[in-house]
């Protein structure tokens, strides 16, 4: 475990809640979820997420017990800088990415051995990894320092386990695929 906290994604995770509803209850599930991910902070989105699971323990009990007991991970992203909040509460970014992959490895149809797709792959995400820092920056440069600046340690409590995130930490370089 490197320490970092898990992150699911909101559209995602409101899209299997709908699946658990009535749908003359939809949307009302959605715009109380949808609240959850549109709050100011940290504090306020965990208030609001106790109000919706109290709002929907009697029309639709079991999103009620389902957003309960996913609630450290929705609101994982709001540990860290505002300006980032908008990439991390959604996973579309690494579908697309991943999308691209499988789009590229189809057009080669059979590779000779698995280094070979490993190669692919790796290309895919170093090409994505360029454009990000050269062409069009994911999270800008003032944002990062946010977070890469020595930083403190806040632990978080969710029920019985204690969630201690560190924005201070280096991840070595991982060595290349031969």
């Amino acid at each position: 475990m490197l320490g970092c906290p898990w992150q699911r994604c909101g559209v995602h995770f409101q899209r299997d809640m709908l699946g658990h509803v009535a749908k003359a209850h939809q949307p009302m599930v959605a715009a109380a979820i949808r609240g959850v991910f549109h709050a100011d902070g940290h504090h306020e989105a965990r208030a609001t997420l106790g109000d919706v699971v109290e709002r929907l323990a009697g029309p639709a009990p079991k999103v009620a017990r389902l957003l309960e007991a996913a609630e450290p991970d929705l609101l994982a992203f709001y540990r860290f800088p505002a300006e980032h909040w908008s990439k991390l509460r959604s996973t579309n970014p690494l579908e697309r990415v991943n999308r691209e992959i499988g789009r590229r490895s189809d057009a080669v149809g059979i590779f000779p051995n698995d280094a070979a797709l490993l190669r692919l792959a790796g290309a895919l995400l170093l090409e994505q990894n360029d454009e990000w820092l050269v062409g069009r920056r994911y999270l800008s440069e003032a944002s990062m320092q946010l977070v890469t600046a020595p930083s403190h340690s806040e632990p978080e409590r969710y029920g019985e386990n204690t969630i201690s995130i560190e924005f201070n930490e280096e991840v070595s370089e991982l060595p290349a695929a031969a």
